[in-house]
C-alpha cells in the first residue's frame, strides 16, 4: 500500500466548509440579480396602483387602453373608458402601465 490510513482520512471541516462555498456564491448570485430586482419592481408597481387617479391613461396586462374614469382608492376595481361611451371594470392589479398622467389641479 502506497498510502498510510492517516493520510488517507478527510480533513473534516476544511473539506467540508470549502465544499459549501459555491452552493453560498450560487444563493448570492440568485438574490442579487434574480430575487431583488423582482421586489423592486413589485414596489414600484404597487406605488403606480396607490396612485392611480381619474384622467390616467393606462395600459391593462390584456393590451387595452383607456381613460381611468372612476377610482376609488378602497376598491380593487376601477372604471376605465376604452371607447366613447364603452366603460369597463378593471381589477386594479391588471394595469401593467400609466401612459399618460393627469396634471394636479390648482
Amino acid at each position: 500500500m502506497l498510502i498510510t490510513p492517516a493520510f488517507a482520512q478527510s480533513g473534516g471541516f476544511a473539506e467540508g466548509g470549502l465544499g459549501l462555498m459555491p452552493i453560498i456564491l450560487v444563493m448570492v448570485i440568485f438574490y442579487f440579480l434574480l430575487i431583488r430586482p423582482q421586489q423592486k419592481r413589485a414596489k414600484q408597481h404597487k406605488e403606480m396602483l396607490a396612485a392611480l387617479k381619474r384622467g390616467d391613461k393606462i395600459v391593462t396586462n390584456g393590451g387595452l387602453t383607456g381613460t381611468i374614469i372612476k377610482a376609488v382608492d378602497d376598491s380593487e376595481t376601477i372604471e376605465v373608458e376604452i371607447a366613447k361611451d364603452i366603460k369597463v371594470n378593471v381589477v386594479r392589479t391588471m394595469i401593467a402601465d400609466v401612459r399618460g398622467k393627469t396634471e394636479a389641479k390648482k
